[in-house]
């Protein structure tokens, strides 16, 4: 199908992307719905130009603003019809907090299929399969009552599953951090023509998350 992937710059959306394409799906878009001037903590929608370039896809930023439900409609129906869309993609695993997906209730009335490859999977296997991909990430974000500012940083590998593993069985956290617990950002992966440098960064905080500010990004060609 001709789709879309609603696009953060995390892990979930960079392996949504790469097995809806192993799949036959014709991917045209990233799409990040945002209020105007956003730049989200976590996965600033600067640095997702940078991974827009290092993939050769366009991304397209959606405004949002309120009421939001009716926003949200709006701007999904106007992308369908734009690019002739018929699918979006999405990275999500599960119901975050018993609440019904947002994304399939809004794409209900526009007659736009919502694709979850990642939807139901175990997520020790997924954290896995990011990884034997050659998925290339760092934790950008924690929630401060998850983990601490050690974490800032951190690529994914074989010793941070471990690491979250060991957590998890002490205190039941998401090894794929769905309820929030971390986020991160995708520097390079199988789908990138080039990979995304970070020169250095600085941490920021809120009375909830703790956070890297990137700095020095640059893109290399692949060998």
């Amino acid at each position: 199908m001709r789709a879309a992937v609603l696009w953060t710059g995390g892990k979930d959306s960079a392996l949504a992307l790469y097995k809806a394409h192993l799949s036959g799906h014709e991917i045209i878009n990233l799409l990040t719905f945002a209020p105007e001037s956003a730049d989200f903590l976590a996965h600033p929608v600067s640095f997702m130009k940078y991974q827009a370039e290092a993939i050769g896809i366009s991304h397209i930023e959606a405004i949002i603003d309120e009421p939001i439900e009716d926003a949200y409609e709006y701007a999904i129906r106007s992308f369908k019809n734009k690019y002739n869309v018929r699918a979006l993609i999405t990275g999500d695993m599960a119901d975050v907090r018993g609440m019904p997906n947002w994304v399939r209730q809004r794409c209900a009335g526009n007659d736009i299929e919502v694709l979850t490859p990642l939807w139901g999977g175990e997520r020790s296997e997924i954290f896995k399969e990011l990884i034997s991909y050659g998925f290339k990430a760092i934790i950008s974000c924690v929630k401060k009552e998850s983990l601490g500012e050690e974490w800032l940083g951190r690529e994914l590998n074989d010793g941070l599953f471990e690491d979250l593993r060991k957590i998890h069985a002490e205190t039941g956290i998401d090894i794929c951090g769905e309820q929030g617990e971390y986020h991160t950002l995708v520097l390079d992966g199988p789908m990138f023509k080039k990979s995304i440098n970070i020169g250095s960064y600085s941490k920021g905080m809120t009375d909830v998350v703790m956070y890297i500010k990137p700095k020095d990004i640059t893109l290399s060609k692949k060998a």
